[in-house]
């Protein structure tokens, strides 16, 4: 029996005590979240490292592997974490946290190289990008760089593999692409699209990372990695609308589309917003070939050889399609973001907190109801004034913002640690909690809480409630400034969503029990 993406499901061998130790630190993002459950199937015992251990709750995987909550940037929280590791993944990038990315980058991996020496860790694994010898290189491509050559320089011997573009449904690379692709048969490009690329499906990342875990010996080398085909950037855009059934895309490349430029046009147009756009075209400034495939030496590779461009691209539409996304470029909260949870009492902050609530009673069930609440935003929107919601998201993507375009990475379900359009989800307690922390550019922090009660009479309650902390006098000039809104944005949202239960049909989604797919059944495309 095959999988969706035809390969052969592979049942997991339970790791015995004796099993390698490896510890997966970026649990929660795209890499390191996709990378956990194809170690379980290799026989090795996992430890996911991710600074919120919530946030990992809901993955199927979850109860495979131990959790531990440490930071990169708190040497001190590194000790348990890497104790009687034998290999640690470095799967953190300060992608999208602003100026100060590069010092982030260089403090949290030089706190993980010297503790994991400390540890007696045999081997760090990390997954860089290629980039040509010789060349300046862009701050975020410097910085990546700079990121493995301090691991090869440490005590701890380190494998650092390099890719080129990653093809996977839900990575940012696949998203930019598929949204450029879809919306403009005709694009005025940088010249750089007619740069040569070497993109690598995520399988196939995946497949060598798991293998650099049992690499005989003690490498301390960077190793090249990518698919079978080596093409333009404008030539896998016409590769993407060849395989979606697509006319044939037309591309003008003009000399005068900056990076910076390119990656604000790329901010508006597609989900990923500006902060993670520029890394990546700066990634495209610049030929990315592979120098050497030493690692096919030493790694055998995948059943059935590489995955080529075309089947990399169809394999991903088939999860998108599927609705089968394990997970997304938005999965981890981005760099520099808060981390610290709303309390159940909101005067935490010991300064001024600005509320909005309000109750509605509902003549639905408890059930009808919380699926209308856990299906809002993304494509279902925010049963509210559109309009409102589109220039506020639109102002939001401006500025570098996340915007409303993220959506959602599944229409009906919602688990901790989700990307909401540019909300996250803090905490849900399934089918009476959901609590979202704004992730747009505010000054302040702010949450949403919807929440369902039962009544007696076999109807429900619907509890909304509108946080905001303020920062300084723009935080307050800010909340004052939108509260005339309040009424509409927030009133209209508790009524219609109201009205949206009141109307289900009994054929309408009910808030069914959550099942797990075990790690044999994980997606890889």
């Amino acid at each position: 029996m095959s999988t969706a993406d035809g390969s052969t499901p592979d049942r997991s061998t339970a790791p015995g005590p004796a099993a390698p130790l490896v510890l997966v630190t970026g649990a929660t993002g795209y890499i390191g979240g996709r990378v956990i459950p194809e170690l379980l199937r290799a026989g090795l015992r996992v430890r996911a490292m991710a600074r919120h251990a919530d946030r990992l709750d809901g993955r199927s995987w979850r109860d495979d592997v131990e959790v531990v909550e440490a930071d990169v940037m708190d040497a001190a929280t590194l000790a348990d974490a890497l104790d009687g590791v034998d290999v640690a993944y470095y799967l953190i990038h300060a992608m999208g946290c602003g100026k100060g990315f590069a010092d982030h980058d260089r403090t949290g991996v030089q706190n993980f190289a010297d503790v994991a020496a400390r540890s007696g860790v045999r081997r760090i694994v990390y997954l860089g990008g290629i980039h040509p010898e010789g060349e300046e290189l862009s701050a975020h491509m410097a910085s990546r760089k700079e990121v493995g050559d301090v691991l090869l320089a440490g005590e701890v011997p380190a494998v650092v593999l390099r890719a080129a573009v990653i093809l996977g449904s839900g990575s940012a690379s696949f998203e930019v692409m598929s949204h450029l692709a879809e919306r403009l048969p005709v694009m005025i490009a940088p010249r750089w699209v007619h740069n040569r690329i070497q993109p690598i499906a995520v399988r196939d990342v995946l497949h060598y990372l798991v293998g650099a875990a049992r690499l005989e010996g003690a490498p301390n080398r960077t190793f090249d990695v990518g698919g079978p085909d080596v093409l333009t950037y404008a030539g896998l855009l016409r590769a993407y609308a060849r395989v979606a059934g697509l006319r044939p895309r037309r591309i003008q490349a003009v000399p005068v589309l900056t990076p910076r430029l390119a990656s604000h046009w790329i901010g508006l147009v597609t989900p990923v917003p500006t902060g993670i756009a520029r890394p990546l075209v700066e990634s495209l400034i610049h030929d990315s070939v592979a120098a050497e495939s030493d690692l096919r030496g030493l790694i055998a590779d995948p059943e059935g050889g590489l995955t080529g461009v075309d089947r990399a691209i169809s394999l991903a539409l088939t999860r998108i399609h599927e609705l089968d996304v394990s997970t997304a470029w938005h999965s981890a909260a981005p760099a520099g973001a808060p981390s610290a949870p709303l309390p159940e009492d909101p005067q935490w902050a010991g300064g001024i907190v600005r509320g909005d609530e309000r109750s509605r009673r509902v003549a639905a069930s408890p059930e009808i109801l919380w699926a209308v609440v856990e299906g809002i935003g993304g494509a279902n929107g925010w049963y509210s004034w559109r309009l409102g919601w589109v220039a506020r998201g639109l102002m939001d993507r401006i500025v570098g913002g996340p915007g409303l375009r993220r959506g959602r990475r599944h229409p009906q379900r919602l688990s901790v640690g989700d990307a909401l359009d540019w909300w996250r989800v803090e905490r849900i307690e399934p089918g009476r909690l959901l609590r979202l922390r704004a992730e747009m550019r505010v000054p302040g922090e702010a949450w949403l809480e919807l929440r369902v009660e039962a009544e007696a009479n076999g109807g429900s309650r619907l509890h909304q409630r509108a946080i905001y902390h303020p920062r300084g006098l723009l935080g307050d000039a800010y909340w004052w400034a939108v509260w005339p809104f309040h009424g509409i944005v927030f009133g209209g949202m508790q009524r219609n969503i109201a009205r949206a239960a009141e109307g289900a049909t009994t054929s309408a989604p009910t808030a069914r029990p959550r099942t797990s797919r075990r790690p044999d059944q994980e997606s890889t495309s």
